[in-house]
């Protein structure tokens, strides 16, 4: 089952997190920043435990990332990260946000969702705050991927419909 996390979430999220930052997959991420973050957070819940989890880090008011994205190994080849990655763009298209990028290994799984491939000098400055952290800037390897969302909006908030 997705939901979006909750505080109890916390220690198995990090935990799932550290076993990808490891392998140096992705970012390492204090548990603090988990706390911190949470209700950016979804998780794949199987009986309790997280078998997967997902964060929509929102960037601005037009651009939002998806991010550490993590499926436990005994649940890959499952549809866990497609399911995670289907609610991050979900919420983001409620939220009437145009675009959603990435930055991964996993080319052609982005691509099913309708990512492509851009150029890193194509995203703002303000989304490598992050990546000053990491032991590879500035030579990441990762790939940037960006998504238009239909129904996106830009500038200004999304039209609401009147309740009478």
């Amino acid at each position: 089952m997705i939901r979006k996390a909750r505080i109890a979430d916390a220690k198995q999220i990090h935990k799932l997190l550290m076993v990808y930052a490891q392998d140096g997959l992705m970012l390492s991420r204090s548990l603090a920043d988990i706390y911190e973050g949470i209700r950016d957070f979804y998780v794949y819940d199987c009986a309790g435990v997280v078998a997967g989890t997902v964060c929509l880090h929102i960037c601005w008011e037009d651009l939002a990332e998806v991010r550490s994205l993590a499926v436990a190994a005994a649940y890959e080849g499952r549809g866990v990260g497609r399911h995670l990655v289907e609610a991050c763009l979900d919420e983001a298209r409620q939220l009437g946000l145009p675009r959603i990028f990435a930055l991964t290994y996993k080319q052609a799984f982005f691509e099913k969702f309708g990512f492509r491939v851009v150029e890193k000098s194509e995203l703002p400055h303000k989304v490598w705050g992050d990546c000053l952290k990491c032991a590879k800037f500035p030579d990441c390897d990762e790939i940037a991927m960006i998504v238009d969302l239909p129904g996106g909006t830009t500038g200004g908030s999304a039209k609401s419909e009147e309740i009478h």
